[in-house]
């Protein structure tokens, strides 16, 4: 699981069959120091996050099973809201 932070949305009129009814948020992966870490992806939403919002996302076949799309052609998933980030440094 990696954390990212949900900057935008998509919407797509015609996608595959095994994503209709799927939210679909560009999801920009993040550091523990909550600087941006990577390209940002396009991350199935299983559990209502906004734009804005920290998030904890998977991928590839942990995304599937959290989607429960087993079949589908899903590669990220968002699987929670992030409340609160405590990192210590020595």
């Amino acid at each position: 699981m990696q954390i990212g932070k949900v900057i935008g949305t998509v919407v797509a009129t015609r996608k595959d069959d095994s994503l209709v009814g799927s939210k679909l948020m560009i999801t920009q992966p993040l550091n523990f120091k909550s600087e941006f870490d990577g390209k940002p992806l396009i991350a199935v939403d299983t559990v209502g996050a906004g734009i804005g919002e920290l998030v904890i996302f998977t991928e590839g076949t942990a995304a599937r099973n959290a989607a429960k799309k087993y079949d589908s052609s899903i590669n990220a998933a968002i699987v929670g809201i992030v409340d609160n980030i405590d990192v210590w440094e020595d």
